[in-house]
């Protein structure tokens, strides 16, 4: 867990220099600041998504997760809890910001792999690496959306410790595989937020969530498909 540790710590240095940040600067630095991150945004979650072993298994899970999402409103539920964690003094942007950077930190491929690695072998590198790439972007983030990005330190703690605490028992069952989709279907989610960021297009992206759960699971069906 001491990776997982280090990385939350990072995302909340992070966000410390980027409230620092956003104090000092104006508003149509602000722009720049939001049209920034969205850019990096998309190109890594372009990168990510190229990376799909199977389109048609991506598609599947982004459809059904989707359709799951939006009945149960996750986006909204996620929301409200980023709200109860700011407490009554919290803005519209801090849900907003826990979100985002949530989704941000949490669904590449670094965060599974990286995370069982560190569980089973103890090798911390990948997760030291993407600790130093979570603390920028969290500075970024920080600045456009204030102190909400500091609460997604809470949720690379549960879903990184998830993964180094069971990933000896976990990364057999994902295999190469289903690690690729779940990192393929994450970057398409950051595709979807970064559209947000950079007011192309508004999505409703954490409904999408439930498609990272069931992106092995359709890797794996089309896998058993006789072409």
């Amino acid at each position: 867990m001491t990776a997982t540790i280090v990385n939350a710590i990072a995302v909340l240095l992070g966000t410390a220099l980027g409230l620092l940040l956003k104090k000092s600067i104006s508003p149509s630095f602000r722009t720049i600041v939001m049209t920034s991150s969205g850019a990096i945004t998309l190109i890594l979650g372009i990168q990510m998504a190229l990376t799909m072993g199977s389109a048609i298994a991506v598609l599947f899970s982004l459809l059904i997760g989707g359709f799951i999402g939006y009945a149960l409103r996750i986006e909204d539920r996620v929301l409200a809890l980023g709200q109860k964690i700011g407490g009554k003094g919290a803005d519209g942007d801090f849900g907003k910001g826990f979100l985002n950077a949530s989704l941000l930190f949490c669904t590449g491929s670094m965060s599974i792999v990286g995370s069982i690695e560190a569980g089973t072998t103890g090798d911390w590198e990948l997760i030291l690496v993407k600790s130093i790439m979570d603390g920028f972007m969290a500075i970024v983030f920080a600045a456009s959306y204030g102190r909400g990005v500091a609460a997604s330190a809470l949720t690379v703690l549960v879903y990184q410790g998830f993964f180094t605490l069971l990933g000896g028992w976990i990364g057999p069952i994902l295999g190469d595989a289903g690690i690729t989709a779940m990192s393929a279907t994450g970057g398409v989610l950051l595709v979807f937020l970064a559209l947000g960021l950079l007011g192309i297009k508004q999505i409703e992206t954490g409904n999408f969530l439930p498609a990272l759960v069931l992106a092995p699971v359709m890797q794996y069906l089309y896998s058993l498909l006789p072409i």
